[in-house]
């Protein structure tokens, strides 16, 4: 050992091991220690602002007082729910397809990285894309247009979910299922897709943790609505928006509902990710 600790050869790469580790440690602290603060400043700000007109009063008018985000939420609550039921069949149906019938497959490799590219496409241009061909027709927003960017968004997290979760079934499990006669897409819905039903239904919590929090598409679809309204086919409040416009305002009370509507859309994601985390530890594929 002692000569292993005299070579030079060693101490060179120890000490730019030890390097390593200390430029990762003040890296990751500088990361917490900025975090920390974004969530104490938005605890103490965003506290403040909680109160029951927060949940039982709309939106206020410029200037005046005791306005709370009932309409935004119930929107968002619409707009979300919505994109939720239309994203989850079809971004399973595709996944299972992807996954059963996409290794040889032209058009499912084409299906992958369209997928793919919707991931990571920027969601102010899909916000663009609804906008040109549903708001420029029908010459109104809508809470309609705003389903159809979350949904848009949606859609691709629960598909690459999907079809990743159920490349992880263990062969030896579907060829038993065949070895007693079960058909194909029996043995797809039942035994593959049940095998894994918590991670997908992690994809589905993660595609709504995302779509939660966009802003930018809603501006172009369904932009805002000042008072409370369930109709889907007219401009429809919701948080992201709401907290945007409030938070740049000259008025303190919209600034702080702004930092109340922050802090309700925080939590709401903190704990769709905690439930999605905890679903996935529970139960995988062995």
């Amino acid at each position: 050992m002692q000569t292993i600790a005299k070579n030079p050869v060693y101490r060179k790469r120890l000490l730019a091991h030890r390097v390593g580790i200390v430029l990762s440690v003040i890296a990751m602290a500088i990361g917490l220690g900025f975090l920390f603060w974004i969530l104490a400043t938005l605890l103490i700000n965003g506290f403040g602002a909680v109160s029951s007109l927060l949940f039982t009063a709309d939106t206020p008018a410029p200037g005046s007082e005791g306005g709370g985000l009932r309409n935004a939420i119930m929107g968002s609550l619409m707009m979300v729910g919505l994109s939720t039921l239309v994203s989850t069949p079809i971004g399973i149906l595709a996944g299972i397809y992807l996954a059963e019938y996409g290794d040889n497959n032209k058009f499912a490799s084409v299906t992958r990285f369209v997928t793919d590219i919707m991931l990571s496409a920027p969601s102010i241009v899909i916000g663009l894309f609804v906008y040109a061909i549903y708001v420029a027709n029908v010459q109104h927003f809508s809470g309609y247009a705003g389903t159809i960017a979350l949904s848009l968004i949606a859609v691709p997290v629960v598909v690459r979910t999907t079809d990743n979760m159920l490349r992880l079934v263990p062969n030896s499990l579907l060829e038993a299922a065949y070895a007693l006669g079960a058909p194909h897409w029996k043995v797809a819905m039942t035994v593959r897709l049940r095998a894994v039903k918590a991670g997908v239904v992690t994809g589905v919590l993660l595609a709504l943790a995302r779509i939660s929090g966009e802003t930018a598409p809603l501006l172009f679809t369904a932009l805002n609505n000042q008072f409370y309204s369930t109709d889907m086919n007219a401009p429809m409040a919701n948080l992201p928006v709401v907290i945007f416009q409030f938070a740049m305002s000259p008025y303190d009370d919209w600034r702080s509902l702004a930092w109340g509507g922050a802090l309700l859309v925080t939590f709401t994601v903190l704990l769709l990710n905690i439930l999605s985390r905890t679903l996935f530890s529970q139960k995988t594929p062995r």
